[in-house]
């Protein structure tokens, strides 16, 4: 069996490692996966037993998803978006695949709306048209407008056969964020969230007992990683403090370096232990990302979730207000966010138990699978 995914992730990289994830699992039940990424490259990620395929990428300009810039940092301009939709659907072609999956379309990237539906049509007039699916993660940013529920069903009733929900709506229902109509929610099928499984063991003692923050790159994270190096040097809590900055940001990892000493503050680059590092932490400081607050969820850390706020962003904020009805996690939002009152909100969360997620919870990707190849089976007989 083959499958096609198609992701374009525009600021952080958590739509393509979630996209990833599915693909690892798919190719692990023997599956032929093809990838096409709209986004920057982030090799960091890898690719799993996956084939990339690099469409020419672009990127929001910072929070404002309308505008997009292409990799010379410029706006870009309709020859990249007819390069991108000659090659989605030429790759369609020459594929065939058994199953697409379009990550977040079409309750999202409204602005790719043109190659998405040019790659939708194309799979609708092939001879053998795919099973075709969306894949959203528990959280969607609201519509602006009515009109786009509306035409978001009309997209889902003409070319899908169903929507994978990365949640367990036993935790976060997708209607806690999205106003589902009587039409779409019979083409929901809840798969669990997409995790990796829990870190091995690795006998590491680095970051015991720490706070752990990790908050991404650039403008993203600076008001976090500064807030929590003043905390560090206040001194308003015994712990030591562990900084992960992303890696391209040497010029701010020196900056918090001076703010606090050593032995109170330690900054470093990104770490590939990061989920074995949650494991050994006295509580952890972050955003409110899908893949954090998982990560987070799953290593059983008291948490405090600073979420992204920036234009008009509300995903994180939603995700955090239900994730702190929870115990031992807290929400603080960017506006209020100062050394006094991170170390308030750490004081009520450190020495918490928190509660597991059941294993059916948090298998989401290999549910996944499972699901697909029921569908695909039902529609071949």
């Amino acid at each position: 069996m083959k499958l096609l995914i198609a992701v374009t992730h525009l600021l952080g990289t958590g739509h393509l490692s979630r996209a990833l994830a599915l693909a690892e699992a798919f190719a692990a039940r023997g599956w032929s996966v093809d990838l096409v990424s709209g986004g920057r490259p982030a090799p960091h990620l890898g690719t799993g037993n996956a084939t990339l395929h690099q469409l020419p990428p672009l990127a929001s300009d910072g929070a404002d998803f309308a505008t997009l810039l292409a990799a010379d940092g410029g706006p870009a301009d309709a020859g990249l978006f007819d390069a991108r939709r000659a090659m989605l659907t030429g790759l369609l072609d020459t594929l065939r695949p058994d199953v697409l999956v379009t990550e977040l379309f079409p309750f999202g990237r409204r602005a790719l709306a043109p190659e998405f539906d040019a790659l939708l049509e194309r799979a609708r007039a092939l001879p053998r048209p795919p099973l075709t699916l969306a894949s959203v993660r528990d959280i969607l940013a609201p519509p602006s407008k009515p009109k786009r529920v509306a035409e978001t069903e009309d997209r889902l009733l003409h070319f899908y056969d169903g929507v994978l929900v990365h949640s367990d709506p036993a935790v976060v229902p997708l209607e806690d964020s999205w106003p589902l109509t009587p039409a779409m929610k019979p083409l929901l099928l809840y798969t669990g969230f997409v995790v990796p499984p829990p870190p091995a063991p690795d006998g590491g003692m680095d970051g015991q007992g720490e706070i752990l923050v990790t908050a991404g790159g650039g403008p993203v994270g600076r008001p976090v990683f500064e807030t929590a190096a003043l905390c560090a040097a206040s001194a308003a809590l015994p712990q030591r403090w562990r900084l992960l900055v992303a890696k391209g940001d040497a010029a701010l990892a020196d900056r918090l370096r001076a703010i606090a000493p050593a032995d109170r503050l330690v900054v470093e680059p990104v770490r590939p232990d990061f989920r074995a590092l949650l494991t050994r932490a006295a509580a952890t400081v972050g955003r409110c990302g899908y893949n954090t607050a998982l990560d987070c969820l799953t290593a059983g850390v008291p948490s405090v979730f600073c979420p992204f706020e920036d234009g008009k962003e509300v995903e994180q904020t939603i995700r955090a207000a239900i994730l702190a009805r929870r115990p031992g996690i807290a929400t603080l939002r960017e506006a209020d966010l100062t050394p006094d009152s991170l170390a308030r909100a750490l004081r009520s969360v450190l020495g918490a138990r928190i509660p597991p997620l059941s294993p059916h919870s948090l298998a989401g990707a290999a549910r996944s699978v499972e699901i697909v190849e029921a569908l695909l089976a039902e529609k071949t007989s």
